[in-house]
């Protein structure tokens, strides 16, 4: 049986002024349905869960595994850097985090309640024909080893859920189009990485839930896009990329982790989800409220020779795709 649902969700963090969200939100998509589930998951709320995490160095990974480990649960960061993640996890701060090489993933997922993925390499770097093949190579190859040993698991080992990461440039771009989780993909590079990405995901066990979440522009004042605007605006060298015109969808990072969270513990949450909060804005205004705030000009824009200069073909995904910086926000979303 299938119904329709509206989601409460609390988006419990701001920006700017302009940028506030009520606390809490109902956001409501009237066309989504959800599917009602009979009985409870593994991972229903009040139980410790055990939860493989790619990815888990990244600016998302580390607020995750931080949350998890809060809320009294048990984690596997699976990583190809045993020694970086150890000096990111250090034992004495995080006793209930098991780091694990690629050889010791198998033994990790088979047992583990959920697995989130959030690994792929940073995009935010000068694009030749060998980085884009990279781009969507350690996104898609991660993935497909992560679904693999799900699907070899034994039933009653096998993962209850896969959380896995995606982006909002699933959509391509517009100035004025509306996208829901219900819209066709884009049909430039970066849509073209999503569907892949996605469509591997996907292949996991028929009994294993999956949600993904494309996620927009991550912000936290840690890390990911802001830690990189900040200082040029420190240094009065802040400005909209581009026209300024474009859409900046964004989520703060706290609030990217709890719908991960959410999707771990909750049972209804299965398929697409876009993480982004509802309000998204002009690039040209988060750059005015961030310069209000940090009491610095925002008015000079980055020419479109400059971009070009330092990110070749990449330019192109700057000027148009302003959840760029998420990708970075999990790189190891």
């Amino acid at each position: 049986m299938e119904i329709s649902r509206a989601t409460a969700l609390t988006w419990s963090h701001t920006v700017s002024p302009s940028l506030h969200l009520p606390q809490p939100l109902l956001f409501t998509r009237e066309t989504r349905k959800f599917r009602v589930w009979c009985g409870t998951d593994q991972s229903s709320k009040g139980d410790q869960m055990i939860i493989s995490v790619t990815g888990a160095t990244g600016f998302i990974g580390k607020r995750l595994v931080q949350k998890l480990q809060a809320e009294n649960h048990r984690v596997h960061v699976l990583t190809r850097s045993k020694s970086k993640a150890e000096l990111i996890f250090p034992v004495k701060d995080f006793p209930g985090v098991k780091i694990a090489g690629e050889p010791e993933w198998k033994d990790c997922i088979q047992g583990s309640t959920g697995v989130v993925n959030l690994a792929g390499l940073p995009i935010s770097t000068r694009w030749s024909s060998e980085i884009k093949k990279e781009i969507k190579q350690s996104r898609v190859r991660v993935t497909s080893k992560v679904v693999d040993l799900i699907k070899r698991a034994p039933d009653e080992t096998r993962p209850q859920v896969l959380v896995s990461a995606t982006a909002v440039g699933y959509y391509g771009t517009s100035e004025t189009q509306v996208f829901d989780e219900q819209s066709p993909s884009g049909k430039d590079y970066l849509a073209e990485v999503c569907r892949e990405w996605e469509s591997t995901a996907l292949k996991a066990n028929g009994d294993v839930r999956v949600a993904l979440i494309r996620i927009g522009v991550v912000l936290g004042k840690d890390g990911g896009a802001l830690a990189k605007m900040i200082p040029l605006f420190m240094m009065f060298a802040g400005g909209p990329l581009g026209s300024g015109n474009q859409w900046f969808s964004w989520i703060h990072l706290d609030d990217i982790v709890n719908l991960i969270y959410e999707a771990l513990s909750n049972p209804s949450y299965k398929g697409v989800i876009n993480g982004t909060a509802p309000n998204p804005v002009r690039l040209s205004e988060l750059c005015e409220q961030l310069g209000n705030v940090l009491g610095r000009p925002s008015w000079l824009p980055v020419p479109d020779f400059a971009l070009k200069a330092v990110l070749g073909e990449g330019a192109t995904v700057v000027r148009n795709h302003l959840w760029l910086p998420c990708h970075q926000s999990i790189s190891i979303f």
